[in-house]
């Protein structure tokens, strides 16, 4: 109701309550620049630049971390000046002026390529490192840990696109030990918006004949069989996108996470037990889960909507805890981190929780970070540090 111009863009913050505490899913206006102490000191000033989406950046000096306003998807001109100016404010209103800078390892993100031209000391880091590293920073007394992190999509070691990742180790040292079974994402990123493509890209895996009226679902098949443009991916984001297509939910989405967000609606009023998927190693030792067995049920449409969305929630909590006991008959005691997008999802989250901590499990999800790619700055300068100590 005026006519002045904005000087700071600032979004309002948006929390949900997940087990039992209400935790950030977007810090904004009233809640940043967040301030948090460091467990350790940082040697250098030292500016994170996040992700590409959801997007915030992070301050790093002395024993002192402060994490900006919420500055959303890189993909615009107006959100890059944005994320220039934020840039420039912070260092000017806490006085630091910053000497190194460490980004994702994607370097197609914006603020990757921003990180490489800045002229900096440049400290790239993987997507889901720094997912990991993002909750045992926030937990910093435990040491060990096993981290889930699910989301939709990041770029791996292994240069495929994971999401669907168990770490084991901690800050700068982290293995991946457990993983889903790959499959080839016909569009790659367009899947996001998209959950037909990743619906048929289950199938075609599992051989099963699939295919929609409204796509063109024949042009991307003979894609699919030629792996054009089609990244192989383990993303549990992926999987979830799938199952709301599977059961005709939603075929194309307006927003991203839109069909996981109806498939957890539907599955509130469902009551179905969890499916055990199979559990086996691969050639390089990563457990993998194996999806394919819940595709019959999500196309059955004899079982009701609900009930094939509340099976499908069981069993990817029970997933978690199937990994997390394989790994601890190997390595021992450690604690449970459950980090990235997916468990933005307070019914499969809460119940991963309880069936963790059913099997004396130290569970913890982030409270004052949000678990998504907000998050990322945060972790980024964990897992910066961890490196460094090497």
């Amino acid at each position: 109701h005026h006519n002045r111009p904005i000087q700071r863009p600032a979004d309002d913050p948006v929390y949900r309550v997940i087990h039992n505490k209400a935790r950030p899913l977007r810090l904004g206006r009233g809640n940043t620049p967040l301030e948090l102490p460091l467990p350790f000191r940082m040697q250098v000033p030292t500016l994170a630049v996040g992700g590409h989406m959801k997007n915030t950046i992070a301050l790093a000096w002395d024993e002192r971390i402060v994490i900006s306003p919420h500055i959303g998807e890189l993909d615009s001109l107006r959100s890059q000046q944005v994320f220039n100016q934020v840039i420039s404010d912070l260092q000017t209103l806490y006085q630091v002026d910053v000497e190194q800078v460490v980004c994702d390892a994607h370097p197609g993100y914006a603020s990757s390529r921003w990180a490489y031209q800045s002229g900096l000391t440049l400290h790239p880091v993987f997507h889901h490192h720094a997912h990991a590293s993002c909750v045992a920073g926030e937990f910093s007394h435990e040491n060990q840990w096993l981290v889930f992190t699910w989301d939709g999509s990041g770029f791996g070691t292994d240069e495929t696109l994971w999401g669907g990742e168990a770490l084991f180790g901690q800050s700068g040292h982290w293995q991946r030990v457990a993983s889903m079974r790959p499959f080839y994402l016909p569009g790659g990123e367009q899947a996001g918006r998209a959950p037909w493509r990743s619906a048929a890209a289950l199938c075609w895996q599992a051989n099963i004949q699939w295919q929609h009226s409204a796509y063109n679902t024949e042009l991307a098949h003979h894609a699919w069989q030629r792996k054009v443009n089609c990244p192989q991916s383990s993303a549990v984001g992926r999987l979830f996108d799938a199952a709301a297509s599977l059961t005709g939910l939603v075929q194309i989405t307006s927003f991203e996470g839109q069909g996981p967000m109806l498939l957890e609606a539907s599955a509130s009023n469902g009551s179905a037990e969890a499916m055990t998927l199979p559990l086996s190693p691969d050639e390089n030792d990563v457990w993998r889960t194996d999806w394919e067995p819940l595709l019959a049920l999500l196309l059955n449409d004899s079982v009701p909507l609900v009930d094939r969305a509340r099976c499908f929630h069981e069993s990817m909590a029970v997933v978690v805890l199937q990994q997390a006991l394989q790994i601890r008959a190997v390595q021992g005691d450690f604690a449970v981190g459950l980090g990235g997008g997916v468990f933005q999802n307070r019914l499969l989250t809460e119940r991963a929780i309880e069936l963790l901590e059913q099997h004396d499990f130290r569970c913890y999800l982030p409270h004052q970070i949000p678990a998504n790619d907000a998050g990322l700055c945060f972790g980024q300068i964990m897992e910066l540090n961890g490196l460094l100590q090497d």
